[in-house]
């Protein structure tokens, strides 16, 4: 098992920046993928960004180029750097540990972190 904490979620304007940080309970070296999903209200949860244990990772369209996730495997942190913020990535932000299995992989999640960008 692995517990999830976030933080650095706030209000911001439109056009400012907000790094969000998860912190893990545990080393994070043997986890496949870290991940920040958001839901807006009435909305869905959606991925947002996920680093695989490789490095490698992968960004929602609505964020290319204006997002940035990271990890560090010594720390044990999952970050995501947020710049030129708009009104519509308003959401509760949630930090993701997955575990890939061959038949169901084991999602563990953090309690949410409110992003709130006024215009």
């Amino acid at each position: 098992q692995v517990q999830l904490v976030e933080s650095g979620g706030g209000l911001v304007q439109a056009g400012g920046s907000l790094r969000l940080s998860c912190a893990a309970s545990r080393s994070i070296i043997s986890i496949d993928v870290m991940g920040w999903y958001r839901q807006a209200p009435g909305k869905e949860r959606e991925s947002v960004a996920v680093i695989y244990s490789g490095g490698s990772t992968n960004y929602a369209d609505s964020v290319k180029g204006r997002f940035t996730i990271s990890r560090d495997n010594y720390k044990n942190t999952a970050d995501l750097q947020m710049n030129s913020l708009k009104p519509e990535d308003t959401a509760v932000y949630y930090c993701n540990a997955r575990f890939l299995r061959l038949y169901q992989n084991e999602d563990y999640w953090g309690q949410g972190t409110q992003v709130t960008v006024s215009s």
